[in-house]
């Protein structure tokens, strides 16, 4: 690496909360940090918390200190790998990306290929047979041999040099490039002294490639975008920055490497406190839950490595409020059982295999009693402690960290969850509010304000959610799957991020713009024993014709048990300043529902997913309704919702009000207004 590439002590760099309480922690002086790292640092072989493969007390097969279920499924799919070939990402999948937008190919094989590898270096590690051996080394040279480890959608190799492939001489880190270093960090620590005696020269080669695509490119090119450098920060800083702590850490080992280790982890440091400053003081994470595990999580479980790698010297998680409070966000955006509150590109039914071990982990760290049990109730007997999917340093975390292995039937229902009856987050105008605390039994509402110029933006400001027994009734559809226009200019072509299928209105025809300034205004979250509400102006979310004003109120209301969604709106006389005398293009209150709709005039009954109790949706009766179906032929949309998501279009036009209830589907003598 160029020494002039990283700040000398002269130089400004970035000092916010994390830094300063390292310093104090220290007993260092302001600005002394990253020249008392090398002091501070475990040497390479110490460095990272997972045992070597040597270290048969726990990687001795049936010891005990291993769970046996994860290692029997780990085990078993190592050997049904063996007979095939190594999965092969190919040029052509890679340029799919450029020509029809298919990212999926392309990832799909090179996921494929690190989890063939993460489930060869357990299998070798329990065994330390030659033949497993032989497998991490095969899988080892062919991701060194792969030509670049960044996915092509985040290359830069077309815009930067016109080349359709990854320009080898000129390496773009992203999220990719960075989980390989890691996966390779990790095998490194697992099974160094294996490799050494089976494969002389190959741990040589991983350091030569882990420099050449992801340390120097690192420290040289300091405008990488996922620096934050604008103030701009999201997932990809700490994921990547947590990934190149992994890797700083063991693989610059040498005793001529130690000043340069310690100025990359003094970067790295830099950047996590940089996410740290942009995460607001209430924890919550913009992009939504899905995010959090690859946000928010990343940036814990690179400061947990870190107070490991310097015996506890730097641990200063518990002392800054953004990260002490966002390991709480899993469970304030739990509805129950396996659905969350999503929005953004999250899913309501995200996949269960997370890194509970990482949120169970930093819980504790924090003193969080509440995230440690709804971490505690994914680990139960029976159930795999990790996977593969994870990433292989999530995989040996979540195998060899005691506390996780015996935290099993910590938690064996829903009454160990912590379910909180209201949640306000006031840095992205989130409220939910339930029935009781503990128990998603009954309504649950979400509703959120924001704007539409947040990180994985979907246009839904003021949007809401409504719950049956936890099971998600009026619906956000999350996203379908990646592709190159997901994240372009055509990203709103795309029907799921549009905000004509969100639950909001739709103004004379116009639907909310995107953009920071197309956003709430006035949030006024009010929390109550007999009832929570969030009241919103959401005017401005609209480049309507003739809008003067848009007041939103949504509220749950315990006494009743029901959810009242308030409308009221002045719109000028059509037609709005001149032009031709044409008909006044319809308004509409939009609802999306998920499960069987039967309509009535003035109402609808939605019989929920999962066998939840019935919901009814009452309006004004004479109002103008259609349904409209949306078929999902998406697996990221299907898995969740099935088959199909109903749309329910209020036609408003010509009113100021409207009032719509939620409830159960029961009798009662109140209608809607």
């Amino acid at each position: 690496m160029k020494e002039n590439a990283v700040p000398d002590r002269g130089q400004a760099i970035f000092r916010g909360e994390l830094t300063a309480a390292f310093e104090t922690q220290a007993a260092l002086g302001a600005g002394d940090l990253a020249h008392a790292l090398p002091g501070l640092l475990a040497h390479a072989e110490a460095s990272l918390p997972v045992p070597p493969a040597g270290n048969r007390d726990v990687w001795t097969l049936g010891a005990g200190s291993l769970d046996a279920v994860t290692l029997g499924g780990l085990l078993g799919r190592a050997a049904q790998d063996l007979p095939a070939a190594w999965p092969t990402p190919l040029a052509s999948s890679a340029a799919r990306v450029h020509r029809d937008g298919n990212r999926d190919v392309w990832e799909s094989a090179a996921f494929a290929r690190q989890h063939r590898l993460s489930r060869a270096a357990v299998a070798a590690a329990v065994t330390l047979d030659e033949s497993w051996i032989d497998q991490v080394a095969d899988g080892i040279v062919l991701l060194c041999e792969q030509s670049s480890w960044c996915w092509p959608a985040h290359d830069d190799s077309l815009s930067a040099h016109g080349a359709i492939l990854a320009t080898v001489t000129d390496p773009y880190l992203d999220l990719g490039a960075g989980e390989v270093v890691g996966q390779l960090a990790w095998i490194d620590q697992l099974l160094g002294a294996q490799l050494d005696d089976r494969y002389p020269g190959l741990r040589a080669r991983m350091r030569h490639e882990a420099r050449t695509r992801v340390l120097d490119p690192f420290v040289n090119r300091r405008d990488w975008h996922w620096l934050g450098l604008d103030a701009n920060v999201h997932n990809w800083s700490p994921w990547i920055q947590g990934n190149v702590l992994v890797a700083a850490l063991r693989f610059l080992d040498a005793p001529t490497e130690q000043a340069e280790r310690a100025r990359v982890i003094a970067l790295v440091i830099e950047g996590i406190d940089r996410y740290a400053t942009a995460l607001p003081d209430d924890g919550a994470i913009d992009e939504g839950y899905s995010y959090w595990w690859n946000g928010a999580c990343r940036a814990l479980e690179a400061l947990d490595i870190l107070a490991h790698a310097t015996g506890g010297r730097l641990d200063a998680a518990a002392a800054i409020p953004s990260l002490r409070h966002t390991v709480a966000f899993p469970h304030r955006m739990h509805l129950g059982g396996a659905w969350y509150v999503n929005h953004a590109d999250g899913q309501a039914k995200p996949t269960a295999d997370q890194p509970w071990h990482s949120l169970f982990r930093a819980g504790r760290r924090v003193g969080d009693r509440a995230a440690e049990a709804h971490a505690a109730s994914y680990r139960t007997a029976g159930r795999a402690v990790a996977s593969e999917s994870e990433g292989l340093g999530r995989l040996l975390r979540g195998l060899t960290d005691p506390a996780w292995l015996a935290a099993v039937d910590i938690v064996g229902d829903e009454s160990g969850q912590p379910l909180p009856r209201d949640v306000w987050l006031g840095s992205v105008e989130v409220l939910i509010a339930r029935e009781s605390a503990g128990s998603s039994a009954g309504l649950t509402l979400a509703a959120k304000g924001g704007n539409n110029d947040e990180n994985h933006n979907h246009n839904d400001v003021g949007s809401f959610l409504v719950a049956s027994d936890g099971v998600p009734v009026l619906v956000d559809a999350g996203r379908p799957t990646y592709t190159l226009a997901t994240f372009g200019p055509d990203r709103y072509s795309i029907w799921a991020m549009q905000s004509s299928w969100h639950n909001v209105p739709e103004v004379r025809g116009v639907p909310q713009a995107v953009g920071r300034r197309y956003a709430a205004a006035d949030a006024l979250a009010a929390v109550a024993d007999d009832r929570s509400s969030l009241a919103l102006d959401i005017t401005a979310a609209y480049p309507a014709p003739g809008l003067v004003s848009w007041h939103r109120t949504v509220q749950l209301d315990r006494t009743r048990r029901v959810v009242t969604i308030t409308d009221a709106w002045n719109l000028e006389p059509w037609p709005p300043g001149s032009g031709p005398d044409t008909a006044e293009p319809a308004s509409t209150v939009r609802l999306l529902l998920a499960g069987d709709v039967t309509l009535g005039d003035g109402t609808a009954v939605i019989t929920p997913l999962d066998g939840a109790p019935a919901l009814r949706v009452r309006w004004p009766a004479g109002i103008p309704a259609i349904l409209t179906m949306r078929p999902l032929d998406d697996p990221m949309l299907s898995d969740v919702w099935g088959q199909s998501l109903t749309r329910l279009d209020l036609d408003v036009t010509g009113r100021d009000t409207i009032t719509v209830t939620v409830a159960n589907d029961q009798p009662t003598k109140e209608d809607a207004r």
